[in-house]
């Protein structure tokens, strides 16, 4: 679920490359996102429009939507990463796998998370089919790409055991572990604080400012902006004698701004 304490899509940019001869390749990469659910959940797709291969993140309802905005970009989802495995991040999984049999990859700590989503559903008067489990578990440190899009994988644990963000192409996919002015919720099961907090200041700041993030609820952010504005962040380093400014890693090893 989402933050501590209709839908519409987001265009979010494009990277310009070259190919081999040299000449420009316009709007290679394109990311955009759909807010779906009850729980107003964003769902991205990255694709390549030169190999027309995608990645989709999230995909929490409204399997069609999400695939009719592939469509709209050029590309077919080959692949499903999913951030963390709350109901309202995978009830679309089925739906967008079975279209071009993309595979759905997920971190195996929260594999019980996903297995009881349909349960989970029920508690919200919702009457669903369960997500299918998935095709390969991802870990801390691994690449997970298609033909033109390849993603970091980050484990970022604290919203929930297997929670992940993945980075690549300036952009951060921070599912619930962070958000613009808050971070994601840690008080269901298997969520803590400390080391959601751990998972964003050691590893997520790590990351360059101009970073763009897109969150899995509400609006898009940037690393730098997150760094002086969020409440959460502010306070953390306040209480490690930092500076907002300030990179350390978790060995105490100061790192140039």
């Amino acid at each position: 679920m989402s933050e501590q304490g209709g839908a519409h899509d987001q265009d979010v940019g494009h990277e310009h490359t070259e190919d081999r001869s040299g000449e420009p390749f316009v709007n290679e990469i394109e990311v955009r996102g759909l807010i779906v659910g009850a729980f107003q959940e964003n769902c991205w797709v990255i694709g390549n429009r030169r190999t027309s291969e995608a990645i989709c993140i999230d995909p929490g309802e409204q399997a069609d939507d999400i695939l009719h905005m592939a469509s709209e970009m050029g590309v077919t989802i080959k692949m499903i990463a999913n951030s963390h495995a709350h109901l309202d991040h995978v009830l679309g999984v089925r739906g967008v796998q079975s279209a071009d049999n993309a595979s759905f990859l997920l971190h195996e700590a929260d594999l019980d998370v996903l297995q009881g989503a349909a349960e989970s559903a029920a508690r919200f008067g919702m009457q669903v089919e369960q997500p299918p489990d998935p095709d390969h578990y991802i870990e801390d440190e691994q690449q997970v790409e298609v033909d033109g899009v390849a993603l970091h994988v980050i484990h970022t644990p604290g919203h929930t055991r297997g929670s992940v963000c993945f980075y690549g192409h300036g952009v951060l996919f921070s599912g619930d572990t962070l958000f613009r002015n808050s971070i994601g919720r840690t008080d269901l099961p298997g969520g803590d604080f400390a080391q959601e907090m751990s998972s964003i200041v050691d590893k997520l700041l790590m990351l360059p400012d101009e970073t763009i993030v897109l969150p899995g609820h509400m609006d898009q952010t940037t690393l730098g902006a997150e760094r002086v504005q969020n409440p959460f962040i502010l306070q953390t380093l306040q209480q490690r004698g930092m500076e907002p400014g300030e990179r350390r890693t978790p060995g105490g090893l100061i790192l140039p701004n």
